[in-house]
């Protein structure tokens, strides 16, 4: 299917023309997800951001739907990976065959890529696998390659994982190391939708099919727009408010507070800081604007802390959960003053 209005040199597109096409993306994915603006727009920035997406929420809240949405409104290669506790790495990097020749019965091996070989990738169920299969998408996830029969290979770009996690199911799952959490930009959480936003969701899911999306936005745009994110300019105060907040959350900091020392175990490393400047700039994006605020960093905190926030026992003990650790860090850490309006 032809791209919708999307120019054949989009590496040469102007600022105005790639928010354009981040518009569409968002628009045409709202054509079949009923609510849930939140989430979407979160796994928009770390698409924009060129990060990871951890998915958690309870079945039937349309997080694969959601996956496959934005999938099928970029024109991108997408596979989807079911996570069972059967499943192997070979399952996801690829295989090695033998091959014979017919003529000269000569017989050689060939390496059949697995389905990480794609630009959007679905794992779904994520923590359904055992950690040694879990442990074959690190190095997918941080290097962009893959070794495999000896050799390494360069994935296609752009890459993201996109993780779905149920978090009530206990049985037959694995949970996921702290190394490979670290590797998510976000962790999105989805939630219950409201009354309305329900009735909407009736409405649209129990009558015909639904329409197929069309492809809006291409790779080359895609890759454009990444190289966008990182080109916006982030002030000494956002880079200072952002190390200050990942800072706070180690209880061996001096500028962690009374709450951190006391119900945080572990806390975040310097990737949180990187995390959050990149989604802030994608924030900033997606809203047009061309400089990072400090409330980008505050939008995007959540989702870049609530896995790389590790609460201790006396917290579990109490019900104290990583979110609100991270909500009294918000207030407790006081960010600088902006002149950008949002």
């Amino acid at each position: 299917m032809a791209l919708q209005s999307v120019s054949p040199k989009s590496h040469e597109l102007s600022r105005e023309e790639l928010l354009g096409a981040a518009a569409r993306l968002r628009a045409e994915v709202a054509r079949r997800i009923v609510g849930q603006e939140v989430v979407i727009e979160e796994i928009l920035m770390a698409l924009l951001a060129g990060g990871h997406a951890l998915l958690v929420g309870v079945p039937g809240l349309a997080k694969t739907l959601m996956i496959r949405s934005v999938s099928e409104a970029m024109d991108l290669d997408f596979r989807r990976i079911q996570f069972t506790p059967d499943l192997v790495p070979s399952d996801i990097t690829g295989t090695e065959i033998m091959e014979e020749d017919s003529a000269t019965g000569a017989r050689s091996f060939r390496f059949v890529k697995g389905p990480i070989f794609a630009n959007i990738v679905l794992a779904d169920e994520i923590n359904r696998a055992p950690p040694r299969t879990q442990a074959a998408l690190l190095e997918a996830m941080q290097e962009h390659r893959v070794t495999a029969a000896g050799e390494t290979m360069e994935l296609p770009e752009p890459f993201f994982v996109l993780a779905t996690q149920n978090p009530i199911e206990q049985e037959g799952t694995y949970p996921l190391p702290e190394a490979q959490l670290d590797r998510f930009l976000f962790d999105v959480r989805v939630g219950y939708p409201d009354e309305e936003t329900e009735i909407g969701i009736l409405r649209s899911t129990t009558g015909l099919d639904f329409e197929p999306l069309r492809p809006v936005i291409s790779g080359p745009e895609t890759r454009a727009l990444q190289r966008l994110v990182r080109d916006i300019p982030a002030a000494d105060p956002a880079l200072r408010f952002a190390a200050r907040l990942a800072r706070a959350t180690r209880p061996a900091e001096s500028e962690a507070s009374e709450m951190v020392k006391k119900y945080v175990r572990w806390g975040a490393g310097p990737r949180a800081g990187q995390a959050l400047i990149l989604g802030a700039k994608a924030h900033a994006l997606l809203a047009g604007r061309f400089a990072v605020a400090p409330a980008d960093i505050i939008r995007v905190a959540k989702p870049v802390l609530r896995h790389r926030v590790l609460p201790n026992f006396a917290a579990e003990a109490k019900g104290i959960t990583a979110e609100q650790i991270i909500e009294q860090l918000l207030e407790d850490v006081k960010p600088p003053k902006s002149e950008i309006k949002l």
